[in-house]
């Protein structure tokens, strides 16, 4: 049996029903993990050995009539971004390389009480700055589904092992479209929660007005059981944590029904820049919204225009400000030729423990917030932001949710997009304004394009609509048939 084959949601009812072991199951993703792992690059730590160890324990538990979790036995990885007490968590960077964090993050905490068995740490761009998974310190990541392809950033492992059949779950995190994108270029399930939804306690922070945990599966059911295991408040961690009305309850409410669902299209995100594949293939899911019994109708965001400056000013100066820490002194990486000069030892530290792209966010980040620049670019930046966040809730009081691409392209190759940083930041268009509204934002495969790579799309819905939107895309995924898509590698 290849179970690295199943859904989450199918191997947890294996598991439950004794058909088969956590260790057997463990056994047969990693056996996979080996086989392809050398094509495909998604992970940056791999925990083989305290994978098999937790798979022994959850089957001792089982076997001792224990009350379990859905998710007990279910191997995940990890984005290494989030951390993970006693096990390397280096953000895919040379100023972490060596960093194993006392502590574990609050959605560690929670996975660890259902038992999870922990496969490893997922790459991703460094401190997640990237949209391609090009920018990791380890290696780059590759698209399962077209290897000469990106996999989408930042959380560009996190997808691929998923995509590959690697694992069944991962998690990632959401800066700007970190989730969704690769999301969209891998052909799975990834979901961005409402901002304070997830504790932040543990990730390892780009931009925290922003930055948001979210999971990975290759199926609605799959992303919200992982969902339904890692929300709630935390108010001993994380005061900007909330407590939701659909904590731990979104798989038990799913329910495969639009009939007399409003569903908004804004035609700024179909205009010039999307490709004509992408917009085919959304129109096409719009169609099977309204065959469904969906009310699709167009409306407007116009100020969705200027979210990407706004979005690159805000995250850029706030990476400046988290990434000050980083210094040479308390952890991590230090120069071996800064003598005894503490500045020295600052320069050359972040010189070459930073990447290129980290590097450019800092200058931007730093750039905006002096002396002369802070009511010119930081403050205008921020009031357009509520403007933003006005626009779309006006927007919510037509439609119940808005459809859109999550991206104007499918995956391009690799290097295609390097040496133009400008080019890149244009990618994450269609995504960056829900990080700046703080809402949640569900992805899922619909459809490919004539290279047969995966096209996502996108439902963005009001803040704590997760169980609207997951039970919009589970009607979705049963009438159109893509769910669990596994790269034939």
């Amino acid at each position: 049996m290849e179970l690295f084959k199943k859904t989450a949601a199918e191997l947890s009812d294996l598991l439950g029903n004794k058909e088969i072991s956590a260790v057997e199951l463990a056994k047969d993703v990693l056996a996979r993990t080996k086989s392809v792992e050398d094509k495909v690059q998604g992970y940056v730590t791999i925990a083989e050995q305290s994978a098999l160890d937790t798979a022994a324990a959850v089957d001792a538990k089982r076997a001792a009539g224990e009350s379990l979790s859905p998710l007990a036995g279910i191997p995940i990885a990890i984005k290494d971004n989030i951390c993970t007490k006693g096990t390397l968590t280096t953000c895919a960077s040379k100023m972490l390389y060596n960093f194993k964090p006392p502590y574990n993050a609050t959605v560690m905490e929670k996975l660890t009480a259902c038992d999870v068995v922990i496969t490893g740490k997922a790459n991703m761009d460094e401190f997640a700055m990237g949209s391609s998974c090009e920018n990791s310190a380890a290696h780059p990541t590759f698209n399962p589904h077209g290897l000469n392809r990106v996999p989408g950033g930042s959380s560009g492992g996190s997808a691929a092992v998923v995509a590959a059949g690697e694992v069944p779950l991962s998690l990632g995190s959401d800066t700007g479209g970190s989730i969704r994108q690769p999301a969209s270029f891998c052909g799975v399930v990834g979901l961005k929660p409402t901002y304070g939804a997830v504790s932040r306690y543990g990730l390892i922070a780009f931009a925290s007005s922003l930055d948001q945990i979210g999971p990975f599966g290759r199926s609605i059911e799959d992303a919200a059981m992982l969902l339904d295991a890692i929300t709630g408040h935390d108010p001993m961690h994380d005061s900007t944590s909330i407590q939701t009305p659909f904590e731990g309850s979104v798989r038990k409410n799913l329910k495969a029904d639009v009939k007399g669902l409003r569903i908004g299209l804004p035609k700024e995100y179909f205009g010039a820049g999307v490709s004509d594949e992408v917009r085919q293939n959304v129109m096409a899911a719009a169609e099977t919204y309204k065959n469904l019994g969906a009310e699709v109708f167009e409306i407007s965001l116009p100020l969705v225009e200027y979210a990407l400056p706004i979005y690159y000013i805000l995250s850029s100066a706030e990476a400046s400000s988290n990434l000050a820490r980083f210094d040479g002194v308390k952890y991590g990486y230090r120069t071996p030729n800064a003598g005894d000069d503490l500045i020295d030892l600052y320069v050359k530290s972040r010189s070459e423990g930073f990447g290129a792209e980290v590097q450019r966010r800092i200058m931007l980040g730093t750039y905006v917030l002096s002396s002369g620049y802070y009511d010119a670019y930081y403050k205008k930046a921020r009031a357009a932001q509520r403007k933003i966040k006005e626009e779309f809730n006006t927007a919510f009081e037509k439609c119940d949710v808005i459809l859109t691409p999550v991206a104007p392209t499918t995956a391009y190759e690799i290097g295609a997009k390097t040496k133009s940083p400008l080019e890149m930041y244009a990618g994450d268009v269609c995504t960056v304004s829900v990080n700046i509204a703080g809402l949640p934002a569900l992805v899922q495969p619909c459809g490919f394009d004539a290279n047969k790579m995966p096209v996502g799309m996108q439902l963005i819905g009001p803040r704590f609509g997760e169980q609207k939107l997951m039970n919009a895309g589970l009607a979705f995924e049963q009438a159109s048939g893509l769910k669990n898509i596994i790269a034939a590698l």
